[in-house]
């Protein structure tokens, strides 16, 4: 076993920068919290289930403005509430107008 020692004021710094980190990531992430409590968010996979298509289909509604999403690192979010709109809405999908054939 390693035994290493630092002054007090040293160990009362590292402390302290942590307490610091610390808040700023609390500050930080605070700002972001309430847009995922309102919100449930769906991933691709998630989507597809519940509109019954494919993930290239998915990709189409997407390029033509059908479906809003975020994205997250790299991955696409899509909210319920998007969805759920498309859903009652009939599924707009597969007519001439939005460039989808039958």
């Amino acid at each position: 076993m390693e035994v290493i020692a630092i002054q007090k004021s040293v160990l009362e710094g590292l402390t302290n920068e942590l307490k610091t980190l610390l808040e700023l990531t609390e500050n930080t992430t605070k700002k972001y919290t309430p847009i995922f409590k309102e919100e449930k968010w769906l991933d691709n996979q998630e989507v597809c289930l519940m509109l019954g298509i494919t993930k290239r289909s998915l990709q189409t509604y997407k390029d033509k403005g059908l479906l809003p999403y975020s994205k997250l690192n790299r991955k696409n979010y899509f909210k319920l509430s998007d969805v759920q709109a498309l859903l009652r809405a009939g599924q707009p999908y597969n007519t001439n107008d939005n460039g989808f054939i039958d």
